[in-house]
């Protein structure tokens, strides 16, 4: 994830290594032309057209993936404030004495959910952030035990209140692997190591040309790095520009 906690950097970096290499395929081209006119009719369309395949292929792929994962994350936070909310309402089975502190506990775990996945906690303290949410989620649990085995509680209060909470216990872990879960490290090497051998390609084609052809090279170097970070983007979206947290007011709305 450090790439994206300097995106800026991560984005300016890929951008001139890909120009470089348009540039170092062009120069290849124009010294095999010089050494070689006939490398002009060499027929090598066939090779650069599977390698570009390849690289949409590729993007298409990781692309893919990471919008969806990003539409399920968006989704657990809802699902998420479902089950505070439902468990929240069924606090009004248990004995009146017993609702302030259940209540007091939900509202302060709600505040440590939603710290929970700041940028600042995603990046530095999540294991910390978290196990204070699972210390308030034993805490509502005990409340939740003693209140409900209270003579004057109603039989509903277990069979309702407890599954409620129990539910909402179990989403969080849920949403946690959902965080740590991407594709493979080789994937990502992939991805990037073919627009490279891209770049190499592009700038071989060019080598009729005395200098380069800047619009193209521009072009294909800033639209394969837009790509790249978005694709990074989504699958990391407690850290860069495309975010989840948006919808952590849901959370905080689901005890009004």
């Amino acid at each position: 994830m450090s790439f994206l906690e300097n995106p800026i950097n991560f984005g300016l970096a890929l951008f001139i290594i890909l120009v470089l290499c348009m540039e170092a395929g062009r120069r290849i081209g124009r010294r095999r032309m010089a050494r070689d006119p006939g490398v002009l009719e060499a027929g090598t369309g066939a090779v650069d057209g599977v390698v570009f395949a390849l690289l949409g292929l590729l993007v298409a792929f990781t692309f893919s993936g990471a919008a969806s994962r990003f539409d399920e994350r968006r989704a657990m936070i809802v699902t998420e404030a479902n089950d505070i909310s439902t468990a929240y309402l069924r606090i009004d089975l248990l004995p009146e004495a017993a609702q302030p502190a259940l209540r007091d506990a939900f509202h302060r775990y709600v505040t440590s959910r939603v710290a929970t996945y700041q940028g600042d906690a995603v990046l530095e303290g999540f294991n910390q952030a978290f196990a204070k949410s699972k210390d308030i989620q034993a805490e509502i649990w005990k409340l939740a035990i003693t209140a409900s085995r209270q003579p004057d509680a109603p039989p509903a209060a277990n069979m309702l209140l407890l599954p409620a909470i129990n539910e909402m216990i179990d989403i969080t872990t849920t949403r946690a692997e959902a965080l740590r879960f991407h594709p493979p490290w080789p994937i990502f090497f992939m991805l990037l190591f073919t627009a490279l051998v891209c770049a190499l390609l592009g700038g071989h084609a060019m080598l009729k040309s005395r200098s380069p052809n800047w619009f193209h090279v521009i072009g294909f170097a800033a639209i394969v790095t837009l790509t790249m970070y978005v694709i990074a983007d989504l699958e990391y979206p407690r850290l860069g520009q495309i975010q989840v947290g948006s919808m952590d007011h849901i959370l905080e709305d689901a005890l009004k």
